[in-house]
């Protein structure tokens, strides 16, 4: 089976509160993956960031004092023409989601590949938590349809996930 998932494509992250122009430099190609995967029949799985009126006293609002991404706001939605009204959105409240095992079914022919945002947080521990999980699939990284916090600190995540055995491309 082959998995397309979208990290955490919200508009916080494309043109909002944490935007970047990296972030909507990447919107075609998105765009583009995505189109493709619904095209031969693959699973596409939206991540969501998900926070709470709360967030700026949580830890990691402490080390991000930017609100972002508060559930039920528009930042916090996928951005605009991404996903369809039967779009699979998961919430998940922290950099990496650890029940992946709920939504993917692993077998021989296991193929997930990674798009979105950021390359140096959410994207990386995504892909490393998949690996863990699933260490015999191809897991992969499409590095031109995913953006950092930076393009210093995206080539550095590029780098980790190479070094950890995902196909970067």
């Amino acid at each position: 089976m082959k998995y397309l998932i979208v990290v955490d494509m919200q508009k916080d992250f494309v043109d909002g509160a944490l935007g970047t122009a990296e972030a909507v430099a990447i919107l075609p190609r998105v765009r583009e993956k995505i189109a493709n995967y619904r095209a031969a029949g693959g699973r596409i799985l939206f991540t969501r960031d998900t926070h709470q009126a709360n967030y700026l006293s949580t830890t990691e609002g402490k080390h991000l004092p930017v609100e972002h991404c508060i559930e039920g706001t528009d930042g916090w939605q996928i951005y605009e023409g991404l996903a369809d009204a039967e779009a699979y959105i998961i919430n998940k409240p922290t950099f990496g989601y650890l029940n992946w095992t709920e939504h993917i079914t692993g077998d021989e022919e296991l193929s997930i590949e990674l798009i979105g945002l950021c390359t140096d947080i959410c994207v990386v521990s995504n892909a490393l938590i998949l690996k863990a999980l699933f260490p015999d699939a191809e897991i992969l990284v499409d590095s031109s349809a995913c953006a950092g916090v930076t393009p210093a600190t995206h080539e550095a995540a590029l780098a980790t996930m190479r070094m950890c055995q995902i196909d970067v491309k």
